[in-house]
C-alpha cells in the first residue's frame, strides 16, 4: 500500500498478503497541517463485526483536535462469512498498519513518534494486542521487506469499555469468535492482558462504566492494576451510566450526561503528552 495510492475511501491494508489484503484502512489524514500526530483507530464489535459509530466519527473527532487518524476494518468472524481460524490476523493487521502508518509518516505528513492507537469493546482488545504485544515476532508481517526495524509499539494507548480479561469477568462472545468455540481458559488466559503488561508499554487512558452489562467494568479496574503494578503512565475514568457501546456518546440513545466527559478527558491527556 503506497501513500500515493489515497484516492479512495478505503483501500485493502496490502494489495497481496493473504492476511493483511483482508483487512480495509480507511484514511483521514490532514494535508495542511504540519506533521500532525496521528492516531489508529480500531472499532468494536465482538470480533465478529466492526462498528461504523467506532470508526469514522472517531477519526473525525480526532480530524478536529488537529490529529490525524486511520481507520482499520481488520478482519472479523462474520456470520455470513466465518473465518474459523481468525486470530492472530487481527492483530497482524493492527501491528502492520502501526509499523505502516510510522515507516511512511512523511510520506502521509505524520509526526512518526506521535502515533497512538485507540479502540473500542473488542476493538479494546485488540487495542490492548497493539499496546502489550507491539514485540511479538508471530504478529509482526512484513510481505515487501520495507518495515526493517519500524516499531508497532504505539505512543499512546486509548482503552474505551475495553475487553481485556479472561478471569471471572471475561466476555465470552468475544475470545470465542477470536480463538474459536472451543477455547480453553489457558489460550484465553494469554490474551488477558492485566497478567500479561509489557515492560515498556506505552502510556495508557482507560474509560468504561460501571452500568456496563455488556463487557464488565473490573476488565478496566484490573488492567489498570496491572498498569499500576508496571509502573506504566495512565489515567482512568468510571462514569455511574451509560450502557455498553456508546462511542463519543454524542448521538441518540449513545447521549449520556456524565459519560460524555470522557472526550474532553482524552483530548486533555493527549495534549499533555504531546500530541
Amino acid at each position: 500500500m503506497g501513500a500515493a495510492m489515497f484516492n479512495e475511501p478505503s483501500q485493502p491494508l496490502h494489495p497481496t498478503d493473504a492476511v493483511l489484503s483482508k483487512a480495509r484502512f480507511y484514511p483521514h489524514f490532514l494535508e495542511d497541517a504540519e506533521k500532525p500526530a496521528c492516531m489508529l483507530v480500531l472499532p468494536g464489535g465482538g470480533y465478529s463485526g466492526v462498528s461504523h459509530q467506532e470508526g469514522p466519527p472517531v477519526a473525525a473527532w480526532f480530524n478536529s483536535m488537529g490529529i490525524a487518524a486511520a481507520v482499520l476494518e481488520y478482519t472479523v468472524n462474520r456470520v455470513d462469512e466465518p473465518e474459523p481460524e481468525l486470530y492472530p490476523q487481527p492483530q497482524q493487521q493492527a501491528l502492520y498498519a502501526m509499523r505502516y502508518l510510522r515507516a511512511n509518516a512523511d510520506e502521509l505528513n505524520i509526526d512518526p513518534n506521535r502515533i497512538g492507537v485507540i479502540g473500542f469493546s473488542a476493538g479494546g482488545h485488540l487495542c490492548a494486542c497493539t499496546s502489550q504485544g507491539f514485540d511479538r515476532a508471530d504478529w509482526l508481517l512484513d510481505p515487501d521487506g520495507t518495515l526493517g526495524d519500524t516499531s508497532a509499539r504505539p505512543d499512546a494507548s486509548i482503552l474505551s469499555y475495553a475487553v481485556l480479561s479472561a478471569s471471572d469477568f471475561m466476555h465470552v462472545g468475544s475470545f470465542k469468535n477470536l480463538l474459536g468455540p472451543d477455547v480453553t481458559k489457558e489460550q484465553a488466559e494469554a490474551l488477558g492482558w492485566e497478567k500479561h503488561i509489557n515492560p515498556n508499554s506505552p502510556p495508557t487512558f482507560l474509560w468504561h462504566t460501571a452500568a456496563d452489562a455488556g463487557v464488565p467494568v473490573e476488565n478496566t479496574y484490573l488492567m489498570a492494576m496491572g498498569l499500576q503494578a508496571n509502573g506504566t503512565p495512565h489515567e482512568v475514568h468510571v462514569f455511574p451510566e451509560g450502557a455498553h457501546g456508546l462511542g463519543l456518546v454524542s448521538i441518540g440513545n449513545r447521549r449520556q450526561p456524565g459519560t460524555d466527559q470522557w472526550r474532553a478527558l482524552a483530548e486533555n491527556w493527549l495534549m499533555r503528552l504531546g500530541f
